[in-house]
């Protein structure tokens, strides 16, 4: 009995790295917010909202949850979820200021 290959974002290595993205800003943003404060002490509150729509799509991706219907699939899938995720850590290494070259 021959199974069919899972399509590439249903595979777990991609649902690991969805958890793995998620998981430390989910923690950080939850116990030390104020990590996320810029140098003027204030936040980003829409810029913030993104992130917390990618952490939502990594822990639901990641936990292996397919949504059924198209916009649900798009809103909380893989593909915006890791950009919106990596916006978080590059707004983490603004905010502490360890810019890196080209993330500032």
């Amino acid at each position: 009995m021959a199974t069919e290959p899972r399509p590439l974002l249903q595979r777990p290595w991609t649902r690991a790295l969805s958890l793995l993205l998620a998981s430390p800003l989910a923690l950080l943003l939850l116990i030390h917010p104020a990590a996320m404060l810029d140098a003027q002490g204030r936040y980003s509150h829409s810029l913030l909202m993104l992130v917390m729509l990618g952490v939502a799509g990594g822990f639901v991706h990641g936990v292996g949850f397919d949504p059924y219907q198209r916009l649900w699939r798009w809103l909380f899938g893989p593909l915006l979820a890791w950009p919106l995720l990596l916006l978080g850590y590059v707004l983490l290494l603004r905010a502490q200021q360890l810019c890196l070259g080209l993330l500032c």
